[in-house]
């Protein structure tokens, strides 16, 4: 009898996520194309609560009560490995590193920070593979928000893999690194209170 075994699937790379053009809601992690969730407005609200309280830290140099130093971007591609690139829902890089804003697509330049905001089907690569791959990278920082179980969880970089540094519920205030220049009240990030202008 003839055993036939199927040959294991190839990974893809940029090249093949490239073809689909800049545009594309994918993301490639670990050798596959995957779809991006569509985001609900849950979702959509904790990403844009993240990024105006974050908008005190986008500023070129330090003023009063903005601490400045900071690229913040959203849904940037960022390309890993050959296998591995990811749209971060929000993604930070210290200007004192890198003086001029990083560019391209994916951008190739590792991120201090990121901040996946967690969606129903696509928990698991935000709390798996995707963190896998931030820490093997070496990302200072990664942050998971979870809209469902508000809950905002701060990890910080350890030779073994990420330290859970904090996690909080809607209602704390807190000072999370690596921003820790203001306060952060986490009911902001879903929508139970309104942040200071």
């Amino acid at each position: 009898m003839l055993n036939i075994v199927a040959a294991p699937a190839l990974k893809k790379t940029f090249a093949d996520l490239a073809l689909l053009g800049e545009e594309t809601r994918c993301e490639l992690i670990r050798g596959e194309i995957l779809p991006e969730a569509a985001p609900t407005f849950e979702h959509s609200g904790a990403q844009t609560a993240l990024i105006m309280w974050l908008a005190r830290f986008a500023a070129s140099q330090s003023r009063e009560r903005r601490p400045g130093g900071w690229w913040i971007g959203t849904e940037v591609h960022v390309g890993y490995a050959s296998h591995d690139v990811f749209c971060h829902d929000v993604a930070g890089w210290r200007r004192t590193a890198y003086p001029a804003r990083p560019t391209g697509w994916p951008v190739l330049v590792r991120p201090d920070w990121v901040c996946e905001v967690l969606s129903p089907g696509h928990r698991r690569r935000d709390r798996v593979e995707k963190l896998e791959t931030s820490h093997a990278a070496g990302v200072p920082h990664y942050w998971l928000v979870d809209h469902d179980e508000k809950i905002l969880q701060v990890y910080r970089h350890e030779p073994a893999g990420y330290l859970l540094v904090t996690s909080c519920g809607t209602g704390e205030t807190i000072r999370a690194e690596p921003f820790e220049g203001c306060e952060l009240r986490t009911g902001v990030i879903f929508g139970d209170e309104d942040d200071e202008p």
